[in-house]
């Protein structure tokens, strides 16, 4: 066991990433499944700790590069609580600012462009289940990419397999189940073309 509790070494950390980036199906009870519970579980004890006790944003900053294993780019900001299911396979560009309260499914992979802005409570899904009842534990996973310079307002849920083009805003409240064009407002439930920019 690590300093973070994390029974994953380097190399069961490289084999889940790699296997969740190929966009394959992961079967319930599996060894990727069972990794992909060991992530959860070392992301619970880290955001736990870093929701239950505040000290200064630098200190939330060094633990976010603990959860996410790598430094952050310049100018990267977030406002606890926050939490993951996993915290391994989200990319965030410079600038990226994550306000309160949001939470990321990231085992299929979330990238967050230079400079966006995400707002409170927002969710950034990135598993599907199976559709079929018999295999419905099996996930599916499927990447989110938001680009660079776009706005999630606040309560925004982006559902898997979803990219957000350059530019974009997401009006509050709205749910993403497609894609977004660049420099466009979209919102509603599904979200949809409100105008462009």
């Amino acid at each position: 066991m690590y300093e973070d509790g994390s029974t994953m070494t380097q190399e069961d950390i490289d084999r889940f990433l790699a296997y969740m980036d190929s966009g394959q199906e992961v079967v319930a009870g599996s060894e990727i499944h069972r990794l992909m519970t060991a992530a959860s579980e070392r992301a619970m004890r880290i955001t736990s700790r870093m929701n239950a006790s505040f000290d200064s944003l630098s200190d939330t900053r060094e633990q976010l590069e603990h959860l996410f294993g790598r430094p952050l780019p310049e100018g990267v900001g977030l406002f606890p609580p926050f939490t993951t299911d996993c915290g391994l396979n989200t990319h965030l560009g410079e600038g990226v600012f994550i306000n309160a309260g949001c939470r990321f499914q990231d085992q299929g992979g979330i990238t967050i462009g230079d400079r966006s802005l995400i707002g409170h409570n927002a969710v950034i899904a990135t598993l599907n289940h199976n559709m079929d009842p018999e295999l419905r534990a099996n996930l599916i996973p499927a990447p989110v990419h938001i680009g660079a310079d776009v706005w999630l307002g606040s309560n925004v849920t982006v559902l898997p397999g979803v990219t957000i083009g350059d530019g974009a805003v997401v009006a509050a409240g709205a749910v993403v189940t497609k894609d977004v064009a660049p420099r466009t407002v979209v919102g509603g439930v599904p979200a949809k073309l409100i105008r462009t920019l």
